[in-house]
């Protein structure tokens, strides 16, 4: 359990979360560290989606060393924005933390994406999470402590993962990746 935050009582926190009130406005930050348990409070987060000019899409699998879901295949990467961090500017850093990489034509696609779900140890993922789609020309170069495999595959192989072997996957990847059908394709924007 966590003593609650307030935006104005620790405006200071690096490393936190941002979070939400039920109606989608911001109600104060929590350390990160504190937040993901099994009473989760409800704070904002993205997953984003990385695609290449060929195609083919980024999916990573969570570190076994992760707290929630290790070692389950997701989307390229997640993460919680910062206190006066813009969703692009959060989508960087991750993009960069995660997997080393750098990323373009970011697009918001499911805005009011939230999810709520529990994994097999009790602690509980309670978010807003905007789904996003970047290209990327660059080559993953992922952290360890994140992700311990990855893949580039065709957009209708996860189609078919979500169908036929839904277990491999985490939680907020079954929601999204039917909602996403013919919108994880690159939108040949370039580096920008």
């Amino acid at each position: 359990m966590h003593a609650p935050s307030t935006l104005e009582a620790e405006p200071h926190i690096e490393d936190h979360v941002i979070l939400m009130h039920e109606d989608g406005t911001p109600r104060g930050l929590a350390p990160r560290a504190t937040v993901h348990t099994a009473t989760t409070e409800l704070h904002l987060a993205f997953s984003c989606h990385l695609v290449r000019a060929d195609g083919t899409v980024l999916l990573t699998r969570r570190a076994l060393s992760k707290r929630t879901w290790p070692g389950v295949w997701t989307n390229s990467f997640c993460g919680h924005p910062r206190q006066g961090e813009t969703m692009p500017e959060a989508l960087a850093r991750h993009a960069q933390h995660e997997l080393g990489m750098e990323i373009h034509s970011v697009r918001e696609v499911l805005p009011d994406f939230r999810y709520r779900a529990v994994d097999a140890s009790g602690i509980v993922e309670n978010e807003i999470c905007p789904v996003f789609i970047a290209e990327t020309d660059s080559e993953p170069r992922p952290h360890p402590d994140e992700v311990a495999e990855l893949r580039w595959v065709e957009p209708e192989a996860l189609r078919s993962l979500v169908e036929l072997a839904p277990w491999t996957l985490s939680p907020w990847s079954i929601q999204q990746l039917p909602a996403l059908h013919g919108l994880l394709r690159p939108q040949g924007g370039g580096s920008s």
